[in-house]
Parts: C-alpha cells; sequence; structure tokens
C-alpha cells in the first residue's frame, strides 16, 4: 500500500515537471504570447525589460518587432498582428489613433530622448553640429518617415538650412543634400541603421538618439546633443492596439506588461539607458 502511494506521489510530481518545464517555467507552447510593436531605438532597452518582467511572469512570451515608427505604423494598418505599439514619435501614434486601432484610454507617453550627431571615434572631422554638418565628407540619414530623420529635418529647418514646408517628414533626401551643397547622403531605414553606418566607419557624421548611444561609447563620439529648441521634445507614446485575433489570456498579458512598463520601477532602467523619463 504505501509502496503504491509513494509511486502515485513520483509520478505526480514528475507530471507536475513536465508541465512546468526546467526551473519551473512552462514550456514554450503553454506560455501567452504577445506581439509588441517598438521603435528601432528602444530594442536594446526593452530587451533588457522582457527579461525583467519575465523573471516575475515566465508564463508570457514577449515577442518584439523592432523597426521604424512608419514602417511599424504600415504593419499594423496592413493587418499585422500586434498588441502594443511603442512609438518613437506622436505623428505615428496619432495616425494609429485617428484609424481606430487604439484601445481607448491606454495611450501614454512614456519617455523623452534627444537627437544628438555623430562620428566614429578617431574620424578627425571638422564638423561640430548641424551648423557645419555640410562640412562631412558623407553623412548617415535616416529618411523622413522615420522620427529620427524627421527630427533631423525639423532641426535643419529652424537653422535655415532647410526651406519652411509644412510637413518637414515630406523633404526628401536628395533635397536634403542639395540644400547642403551636395553633401553626400546616406539614406537608412531606421536609426539602427544610422548607428550601425557610423559606428562601422561607413560615414562620417549620422544623426541618432542619445539613448542609442548606450553601449557604442567606445566606438562612437557625440559631436552635439540636438537642442529641444530645434526640434522640439522627442516623446515616446505607448498604447494598446485592438486586436480582433486575441483571446482573454492575451489581451490580460498586454494590458499586464503595459503597467509594467509604466511603472516606477522600469524608470530606473530607461534613465540608465539614456532615456528621459520625466515628460510632463
Amino acid at each position: 500500500m504505501l509502496k503504491r502511494v509513494v509511486s502515485s506521489l513520483l509520478a505526480a510530481v514528475m507530471a507536475g515537471a513536465l508541465l512546468t518545464g526546467c526551473g519551473g517555467n512552462p514550456p514554450e507552447e503553454q506560455k501567452t504570447e504577445i506581439q509588441v510593436f517598438i521603435a528601432a531605438s528602444l530594442n536594446t532597452v526593452m530587451t533588457e525589460l522582457a527579461e525583467k518582467y519575465n523573471e516575475e511572469h515566465p508564463e508570457v512570451k514577449i515577442t518584439y518587432n523592432a523597426d521604424s515608427s512608419g514602417t511599424l505604423l504600415t504593419q499594423i494598418e496592413e493587418g499585422y498582428e500586434c498588441d502594443i505599439f511603442f512609438s518613437a514619435a506622436q505623428k505615428q501614434m496619432d495616425q494609429l489613433e485617428a484609424d481606430g486601432l487604439v484601445e481607448e484610454g491606454t495611450r501614454a507617453d512614456v519617455v523623452n530622448n534627444q537627437v544628438v550627431v555623430v562620428t566614429f571615434k578617431g574620424s578627425g572631422t571638422k564638423v561640430t553640429g548641424l551648423e557645419n554638418i555640410e562640412e562631412a565628407a558623407s553623412f548617415a540619414l535616416a529618411g523622413g518617415s522615420v522620427p529620427v530623420g524627421k527630427y533631423t529635418r525639423q532641426a535643419l529647418v529652424n537653422l535655415g538650412k532647410l526651406g519652411e514646408t509644412e510637413d518637414v517628414s515630406t523633404i526628401t533626401t536628395e533635397q536634403v543634400s542639395d540644400a547642403l551643397g551636395g553633401l553626400e547622403i546616406s539614406e537608412q531605414d531606421n536609426v539602427s541603421k544610422v548607428l550601425s553606418a557610423v559606428a562601422e566607419a561607413s560615414c562620417e557624421v549620422g544623426t541618432t538618439y542619445y539613448s542609442d548611444t548606450y553601449g557604442y561609447e567606445d566606438k562612437l563620439g557625440i559631436l552635439e546633443t540636438v537642442s529641444y529648441d530645434l526640434t522640439g521634445n522627442v516623446i515616446y507614446p505607448i498604447a494598446r492596439v485592438v486586436n480582433d485575433e486575441a483571446d482573454d489570456a492575451q489581451k490580460a498579458a498586454a494590458d499586464d506588461f503595459m503597467k509594467f512598463i509604466l511603472s516606477d520601477e522600469v524608470k530606473a532602467v530607461f534613465d540608465m539607458h539614456y532615456f528621459d523619463t520625466d515628460v510632463e
């Protein structure tokens, strides 16, 4: 009788181990997966935050799609499944809200950032910032639909180097080049590609975000931190996205992850990655 009881207990323990997997974590097929679309400049910090979140919530699988905010907006509008959108600019979130694809009452501003002019270490560039950017041999610049590309164009307009226009994102890279005396410009799809182009010395200078220089201190030099007077605030909003394919568990997981991202405990992580959490 005792042997049967012990055998039953052992069987129960083994079954529990199979269900939870190693270390008490459920196997992948039993996890609730949420799709989180993030601006490319958030990739490093959000990867760290996902790991931190999963320490307390191993039952949730967070899948990131990182790209320019404009590309992510287009993908959501085209029907890509998405639970949370974390944009690098208000424009894309405004459009998503106008499309009726933002869950009411979930939109919030999370962090502020700042545009910087960077060069690779040892470049010997004569450029000191946007004021004399035309002195560069080559310039890595994101396209106008990419927030950092738009902010850069706005700064150049405010400096009088580009003409006034209703929507600076429509200023083409060719027009920027012409306005800067034929400067060779390498247009990039997102901020991460700008960063790589400069860090690998493919381009002499580029404009990226201050937060993107985290981890690249040995490869990049900051020539200028561009004033908010020139770019305006660089606010990153987040919101839950209308996802008709999500079940209740997926919606609950997305809500909880959003709550985590907006919590006070996360602010210290954003601060460490050179974001500004004072957005009020």
